[in-house]
């Protein structure tokens, strides 16, 4: 008679404090760069320097006010904000449409079209550019919010039109539909007033992973963003880097304050996200 050997995943389960402490232990190593750019935006940089891991003396907020002002932070904020909140409506709204069509037509042309969408998540999107810098030069959009929420929402539209498409297909009943056009229903009313409120689930995941990545971009900004009138947070924070040396207490308070909406933003939709993927995101 033979015994079975315990497996690793036996283990864990008959003790949990060993996968706890393993996860414990991960969360501190991750923690330390965070814990590391907190304490350090309220330290000198001869204490930063000296002392780089310890508690500071004192809260100072000296630093925040010196960045807030280097930065013009309400004017960086806005224009981030503008960019932001525009950019993610234009996902939304044409990654919806495309996707509606696309999953309620079964033709040829119209899986061709989708898997061209498809495609367009296998091609980085540092390949086209020079190309895009060229049409959004012609078009006279450079040096404007404009350009950067165009290129956006482009961008975008691939990964959004992916999960609006299986969503749809997998919970939108195509009954309610059928029903709206019994009734007199054009297909863009019944888009509008049937389907697209059912889609709040996928909705949420979209724009929170969204605005995540129009709020981080550095590359459009940095190619379409000529005057600092119209910079971003990221943009203006690395003009505001020094040519020959950082100083690591000046920047730091800059990504904080670039980065608090965003975590405010991300804290208070995260249930949000995760209900989207669990409704339909990852349903075939």
């Amino acid at each position: 008679m033979t015994t079975r050997p315990y497996s690793a995943k036996r283990r864990l389960r008959r003790y949990p404090w060993i996968l706890e402490a393993i996860l414990i232990l991960l969360a501190a190593v991750v923690f330390v760069p965070v814990y590391y750019l907190i304490v350090t935006t309220f330290k000198s940089p001869e204490e930063a320097a000296l002392h780089p891991l310890s508690l500071p003396a004192g809260l100072d907020f000296g630093n925040y006010a010196a960045a807030w002002e280097a930065m013009v932070y309400p004017r960086v904020l806005a224009n981030t904000a503008i960019v932001t909140i525009a950019s993610v409506i234009g996902i939304v709204v044409f990654s919806a449409m495309a996707a509606y069509g696309l999953a309620r037509r079964s033709h040829t042309l119209h899986r061709a079209i989708f898997y061209l969408f498809l495609a367009g998540l296998m091609v980085p999107f540092q390949m086209g550019l020079v190309s895009l810098y060229k049409l959004i030069n012609a078009l006279g959009l450079m040096d404007s919010l404009l350009a950067v929420i165009f290129v956006n929402i482009g961008s975008g539209c691939t990964i959004a039109i992916f999960l609006f498409h299986s969503f749809i297909q997998s919970s939108v009943p195509l009954e309610l539909e059928e029903s709206a056009f019994m009734d007199g229903c054009s297909v863009p009313k019944t888009f509008w007033l049937i389907a697209f409120p059912l889609l709040k689930p996928v909705i949420a995941t979209v724009a929170i992973v969204s605005t995540l990545n129009v709020w981080n971009d550095f590359m459009n900004p940095l190619l379409f963003l000529q005057s600092r009138e119209h910079n971003v947070i990221l943009l203006e924070v690395f003009r505001n880097i020094g040519q020959f040396s950082v100083d690591w207490t000046s920047l730091f308070p800059m990504l904080m304050l670039g980065v608090a909406p965003l975590m405010a933003f991300y804290l208070f939709m995260q249930k949000y996200m995760i209900k989207g993927v669990a409704a339909g995101a990852l349903k075939g």
